[in-house]
């Protein structure tokens, strides 16, 4: 009997998310649904992260429906999956309870099965309530531990802290912290654990490690998930599998690699080789790469690689002789813990199907792909990219300040527009945090909840004017305006709870999203009025053209006939 591997397919979520930047539109999505129902994946992430908001912003689409519509078609042959971010769900501030409960309930009534929970903080009791209302709604709760790394400081900054008697932190994120938070999680009631790495920073000797203890230590299936941006993604994927992971994260071929996941293609290459049984159809997943290929043309603006993967039938087609021993090898070196040796081979295998290189910017700064580019966005706009290496010098004191937050969305904008906010505070002769940003301010008072690091209490008075942490009190939340359109036929903003849901969580998006689709609905209710109007009157026309000369005549002298049409009425006597 072989081993078996499940493998949750990111394509149509974190796939699209990470290379053309979350534009597949409805019909795109609707091309290949029927042939994932074929391939059998155990999983498909389709919702959640950037989808809802992205569809309404660009796409005038509705997040229900796109789930509904993919739930229609797949049914029960895959899980749904979904990310959300525990109680902040895809804000920054925490939601009130009824906000968590209403949101995890309309996202498994509509079609999500497994809901993965994660926190930037890794703050496990922003994720309690969360589990508590999948788990009653019949969903599965997919518990997140973020994986990050500590602070890279330069050697200026050791000796400064040196000279001021003051000791840099270090071993923060260990094995031992990761695997700490999961316990915690399994005991709250999590039904399966993911290792989230969003940056891909996890190199391979690590990633087998923590699997192997993970393994050994819980009770609950453990999935693994990184990137492959600096390039330790295969490696990792592939040192998780030698040491006993569950299920894996992957993107089908032109979906993947770079700031994406792993391939899909690749692994099963691996699995083939292996005798692990991923129970996915092959032939469909050949399909949906070719349709795919041609959806990647069409987000051919939002493509930042607009480097594709070569062509490769995984059914038919062999690998040449030595990329073939490079698979051979590779397995080889992962069970023999050779990292050096398996990184070179697995970027060798990706370099073959032509995905993108190493990021070594991403890679030395040990941040994420999307925060660095989004502080470099930010300095060019201000013409000032050339205080980039400064800004990178400066992510880490940032980082420590704030309690050393996990580097992943939102918390590694926020470190991200802080650091370059320094900068320039500096580079104006300003003292370092004359300028903050609000999510800055409220990371350090503690509204987001226990960063890893406690925060100074002098430090945190000097930024958010409190000396002690001040979580996020959800008494002061106000509800967002359901507006009701009086020259719409007194039309409300939105007319159920999903749209309700929408306003909470995305307010200025889905005002406007939602103001459309009233509007339009408006429209399309005069239009239905007017339509019913003309079938009445075609249907009298049709009446009065079936009578003989001498009725109609009858009739239009008893003044029978007084439509809007009867000024015409000699058209209907021949």
């Amino acid at each position: 009997m072989s081993k078996k591997l499940l493998i949750r397919d990111l394509t149509l979520r974190d796939g699209q998310q990470s290379l053309f930047a979350t534009r597949m539109t409805q019909s795109q999505v609707e091309r290949v649904l029927p042939l994932f129902k074929e391939a059998g994946f155990y999983a498909m992430e389709v919702w959640g992260g950037a989808v809802p908001d992205s569809i309404m912003r660009y796409l005038n689409e509705n997040p229900w429906e796109r789930l509904e519509k993919i739930k229609a078609v797949i049914g029960d042959t895959s899980k749904l999956t979904a990310l959300s971010r525990g109680r902040n769900l895809f804000g920054y501030n925490p939601y009130p309870e009824e906000v968590i409960e209403g949101f995890n309930r309309n996202a498994i009534s509509s079609g999500i099965d497994i809901m993965r929970i994660f926190d930037a903080l890794n703050d496990v009791t922003n994720i309690k309530s969360t589990i508590e209302y999948v788990k009653n709604n019949g969903g599965i709760a997919d518990c997140t531990v973020c994986y990050t790394v500590d602070p890279k400081f330069t050697p200026k900054q050791k000796l400064k802290a040196l000279l001021h008697f003051k000791t840099l932190p270090h071993d923060i994120f260990t094995i031992d912290y990761f695997v700490a938070k999961a316990k915690q999680l399994q005991e709250m009631g999590a039904d399966m654990i993911t290792i989230k790495d969003m940056a891909g920073l996890i190199p391979p000797n690590k990633s087998g490690e923590l699997i192997a203890r993970l393994k050994r230590e819980l009770k609950i299936p453990i999935d693994f998930h990184t990137h492959c941006t600096p390039g330790y993604g295969l490696a990792a994927v592939l040192m998780a599998i030698v040491n006993g992971v569950d299920i894996v994260d992957t993107s089908i071929m032109n979906f993947a690699g770079g700031p994406a996941a792993p391939a899909f293609e690749i692994i099963q290459l691996f699995a083939n080789k292996m005798g692990i049984d991923t129970g996915v159809n092959v032939d469909a997943v050949v399909k949906i790469n070719k349709e795919l290929k041609k959806i990647r043309h069409e987000l051919a603006d939002f493509d930042s690689y607009k480097m594709f993967p070569i062509e490769f039938d995984i059914t038919k087609d062999q690998l040449p002789k030595e990329v073939d021993k490079m698979f051979d090898m590779a397995i080889a070196f992962a069970k023999a813990n050779k990292e050096e040796e398996l990184l070179d081979v697995t970027q060798k295998i990706e370099k073959f199907f032509n995905f993108p290189g190493p990021d070594e910017m991403v890679k030395n700064a040990e941040i994420p792909g999307g925060m660095y580019t989004n502080m470099l966005a930010q300095l060019k706009q201000l013409k000032l990219d050339q205080l980039l290496p400064k800004v990178l010098e400066t992510v880490p004191m940032v980082r420590v300040a704030a309690g050393c937050p996990p580097l992943v969305t939102p918390t590694s904008q926020i470190v991200g527009v802080q650091a370059v906010n320094c900068v320039i505070d500096e580079n104006k002769g300003l003292p370092p945090y004359s300028t903050k940003s609000i999510q800055f301010v409220n990371l350090v008072k503690g509204n987001y909840g226990k960063t890893p690091l406690p925060v100074d209490p002098e430090f945190r008075m000097k930024v958010a004017g409190v000396n002690v942490e001040m979580p996020y009190d959800t008494k002061n939340y106000k509800k967002q305006e359901n507006t009701i359109f009086h020259d719409y036929g007194e039309m409300k903003l939105a007319e159920n709870e999903k749209n309700e849901l929408l306003l909470e969580l995305f307010p200025s998006v889905a005002r406007d999203f939602l103001k459309k689709q009233v509007e339009q609905k408006y429209l399309n209710d005069i239009h239905a009025i007017e339509e019913e109007k003309q079938r009445k009157i075609d249907e009298e026309k049709a009446k009065y053209a079936a009578l003989s000369p001498e009725e109609k005549a009858k009739r239009l002298q008893y003044g029978l006939y007084h439509y809007e049409w009867s000024s015409d009425v000699d058209n209907y006597l021949e």
